[in-house]
């Protein structure tokens, strides 16, 4: 009987399954079911575009075409670091196609630290429920890689390029 109530209790207290469970909005007003993804690698990034890190948009763009059969990469902008991204919405996608033609999904603007952090980040940065190791986002273009079966591999700081072998090692 021991055994059993301790057998229940590390299933209670078990990572909560993977990224594919989580639905999130997109920047253009659908949804972005992350269960779709299954198979492929994700590259998870808070992005601003006002940010000493913005022109690595278009390395993240260079990354996904240079991928996409096994890479899905979906940006997140956030304002939580200086202000980086004042904008709306559309404003904010209209200044990644304008500005670095970008393909990948994005997200719509989430907060990624802080008392009002998306579920999905709180779930990247915590090993409680992602079941790997705990995160601190320290700035903007934060990197998250996560294997086909949504588990997350690691994080890169922001001055990590996207295009840096630290990351692609895991695409070849």
């Amino acid at each position: 009987m021991k055994y059993l109530l301790v057998a229940l209790m590390s299933l209670m207290m078990a990572p909560t399954g993977s990224i594919h469970k989580f639905k999130v909005p997109s920047i253009d007003g659908g949804t972005i079911d992350f269960s779709k993804y299954k198979g492929k690698k994700i590259l998870v990034v808070n992005t601003a575009s006002k940010c000493g890190y913005t022109p690595q948009y278009a390395d993240l763009e260079k990354l996904y075409e240079q991928y996409k059969s096994k890479l899905v990469i979906v940006g997140f902008p956030a304002n939580n670091f200086g202000g980086q991204e004042p904008g709306s919405n559309a404003e904010i996608n209209a200044f990644c196609q304008k500005n670095y033609g970008v393909t990948f999904t994005m997200a719509e603007k989430v907060s990624v630290k802080g008392d009002d952090t998306h579920p999905l980040f709180k779930w990247l940065t915590s090993k409680a429920e992602n079941g790997v190791m705990d995160a601190e986002i320290k700035w903007n273009f934060t990197k998250f890689l996560l294997d086909e079966k949504g588990q997350l591999i690691n994080v890169y700081p922001s001055k990590v390029n996207p295009l840096d072998e630290q990351i692609t090692k895991y695409l070849k």
